[in-house]
C-alpha cells in the first residue's frame, strides 16, 4: 500500500540527518533533486496537493518512576533534559502530556485518589499523592514549554470500587491479591497466562487469547456515576494547580489483564459507562473537554468496531496502542470523523538496545502513516534497565545510571527526534510506505505549515538500500546505511 499525494515541487536541495547505532544524529549531508530516478521510487507526489490528515502532538507521558530517575541528576543536567524534551527550540519538542489517574504500573506503589470506601459524595477525593509526585515533574517541563496541554485516562479505579477490591486484575507474587480470586476474571474455571503479558516484543495471534466476561469495575449505577464524576474533579483539580486538561479517556488497556494497576471491561460495560455516565458528566460538567474511547489494547478487530459503532456520536476519537493498531486502516475507512491517536509508545523489556529501537521506529512510522494525529511515548527517563516494582522492565528515551548519576540518551531518543524534531503540529502527510517484510525499507513524506517537505526514511537490512521518492518531476535520491534512521528536510 502507498499513499500517493499531489503538490508544488519548488526547491531543488535537502538537508540529510541520519543516525546508525555507532553514529547518532549525523547532519553534513545535503541532497539535490535528480532529473532521473536512482531506483524504482518508493513513493511518488505529483504536482498540486494538499495532502492528508494533519498533525496535532507529540507528547510524552508523566510517571513516578520518571520522576524518581531525573531526581538523581543535579539541577543543571535536569533543567537540561526538560529543555531537550519540552522546549520549542530544543530536540523533541514535545507539547503534550499523557496523565493518569490514581496508580499506574510506572508509580512506586498502589495509590488512588479516594481510599474511603463508600465515598460517593467524593468528599475525601483529592490529589495530594499527585502535588509531591507527578506534578513536581509537570512543573519541570512547564518551565520550558508553558503551553503544555494533558490528557488524562486510569489504570485501576479505586479498590473499593472493583469487584475483587483491590488494583491489580490478578494475583501474582508482586501483589497480595489472593490466587483464588484470580476465577472472577473468565468466570468458567479457566486460569490467567501468566506468560501471556510479558512485554517481549511483537505478541503474535489474537490479544488477549480469551476476553474478559465480566467488568471489574463495579456496575451499581451509583458507582458508575461517582466514578464519571471523578474524572470531573480529577480536571478540576489539575486546573487548580495550572494544568490543562482537555481530553479524557475511560481505561488504560481494558483487555490487559495484569498483576499490577488494571481493570477488565467487557465490551457491554464499556459502552455503558461512556454512553450512560461519562459522556454526559463531561458535557455538563466540562463541555470543552473531548470524551476518546480507548485505550484499545487488543487486535480483536470485530469486538472493536462493536464497541465504537455504539459509541461513534458521543466521542470525538480513539486511542491505540500495542495490538490495537492493528485495528487502524479499519478505523480510518469506516470512521473518518473520528481523531485516531497513538496512546502510548510500545514499552520494550529495559534492554534500550538498537533491535529495540528499531521497532520504536517501525511504530512511529506505521501509527503515523495509518492515520493517527498524535503519538505519545511512554516512559521519558528511567534509571539503569527500567524496572518497577511489578519486576517489569523497560526502555525509555534517557537512561539513568542509579550509582554513578549519569545519564545517557539511549538510539530510541534519536528515533523519535528523527520525526519530532522537524514536524510541528499542522504538518500534513503527503505519502507513506508501509514497511514489507523483506524490504527493509520505510518511507513517510509530510509538508510542514511553511511549505517545507520532509522525507523520513528507515533502513533495517544489513545492507545499504538506494531510496527515492518521486516529487512531482524531480527524485530525491539517496543512499540509507543499513540499519538506520533518515530525515530529509527541503531547504
Amino acid at each position: 500500500m502507498v499513499f500517493v499525494a499531489t503538490g508544488t515541487v519548488a526547491a531543488q536541495t535537502f538537508n540529510q540527518h541520519g543516525t546508525t547505532e555507532q553514529q547518532p544524529w549525523q547532519s553534513s549531508r545535503r541532497v539535490t533533486l535528480s532529473t532521473k530516478p536512482a531506483a524504482m521510487p518508493q513513493l511518488a507526489i505529483d504536482a498540486g496537493a494538499s495532502g492528508q490528515q494533519s498533525l496535532r502532538a507529540w507528547g510524552t507521558c508523566f510517571n513516578e518512576l520518571d520522576l524518581d530517575a531525573i531526581s538523581l541528576l543535579t539541577d543543571s543536567e535536569q533543567q537540561s533534559i526538560m529543555h531537550n524534551l519540552f522546549a520549542p527550540d530544543g530536540d523533541l519538542r514535545f507539547t503534550r502530556g499523557r496523565l493518569t489517574m490514581n496508580a499506574n504500573d510506572y508509580s512506586r506503589a498502589w495509590y488512588s485518589c479516594d481510599s474511603v470506601d463508600g465515598d460517593f459524595q467524593l468528599r475525601y477525593f483529592n490529589i495530594e499523592h499527585d502535588k509531591a509526585n507527578i506534578i513536581r515533574l509537570i512543573k519541570m517541563a512547564q518551565q520550558w514549554q508553558p503551553a503544555l496541554t494533558f490528557w488524562v485516562s486510569p489504570w485501576s479505579p479505586p479498590a473499593w470500587m472493583k469487584i475483587n477490591h483491590d488494583y491489580p486484575v490478578v494475583s501474582s507474587r508482586w501483589n497480595t491479591q489472593p490466587k483464588e480470586k484470580d476465577y472472577m476474571l473468565f468466570d468458567d474455571g479457566a486460569q490467567p497466562d501468566p506468560n501471556e503479558m510479558q512485554f517481549n516484543g511483537e505478541r503474535s495471534g489474537q490479544f488477549p487469547r480469551k476476553l474478559a466476561m465480566q467488568d471489574y469495575m463495579i456496575q451499581d449505577p451509583r458507582y458508575l456515576q461517582a466514578y464519571a464524576n471523578m474524572f470531573c474533579r480529577f480536571i478540576e483539580l489539575y486546573a487548580d494547580e495550572g494544568i490543562p486538561i482537555d481530553m479524557v479517556m475511560y481505561q488504560n488497556e481494558a483487555y490487559s489483564y495484569t498483576p499490577y494497576p488494571g481493570c477488565a471491561w467487557t465490551a457491554d460495560g464499556t459502552v455503558r459507562f461512556n454512553r450512560d455516565y461519562l459522556a454526559p458528566t463531561l458535557r455538563q460538567r466540562h463541555p470543552d473537554v473531548k470524551l476518546y474511547l480507548g485505550t484499545f489494547n487488543t487486535n480483536r478487530q470485530d469486538y472493536v468496531q462493536h464497541i465504537v459503532g455504539q459509541l461513534k456520536d458521543c466521542v470525538d476519537g480513539l486511542g491505540f496502542q500495542w495490538e490495537g493498531r492493528e485495528n487502524l486502516d479499519y478505523m480510518r475507512e469506516h470512521y473518518p470523523n473520528l481523531h485516531l491517536v497513538s496512546s502510548e509508545s510500545e514499552c520494550g523489556n529495559g534492554s534500550m538496545d538498537w533491535r529495540a529501537v528499531e521497532h520504536t521506529f517501525y511504530l512511529l512510522h506505521e501509527y503515523v502513516g495509518r492515520g493517527c494525529d498524535e503519538y505519545y511515548i511512554w516512559n521519558f527517563i528511567l534509571c539503569d534497565n527500567g524496572r518497577s516494582p511489578w519486576d517489569w522492565r523497560q526502555n525509555a528515551l534517557i537512561q539513568v545510571d542509579s550509582k554513578a548519576r549519569t545519564y545517557r540518551y539511549t538510539a530510541e531518543y534519536y528515533a523519535v527526534k528523527h520525526f519530532t524534531h522537524f514536524l510541528p503540529a499542522g504538518s500534513r502527510l503527503l505519502a507513506f510506505k508501509p514497511w514489507e517484510q523483506g524490504s527493509g525499507v520505510q518511507a513517510i513524506v509530510f509538508m510542514r505549515p511553511d511549505g517545507k517537505r520532509v522525507a523520513i526514511a528507515g533502513n533495517t537490512a544489513d545492507s545499504e538500500h538506494i531510496l527515492t521518492i518521486k516529487l512531482a518531476n524531480r527524485y530525491l535520491n539517496a543512499t540509507l546505511s543499513p540499519h538506520s534512521f533518515n530525515t530529509f528536510v527541503e531547504k
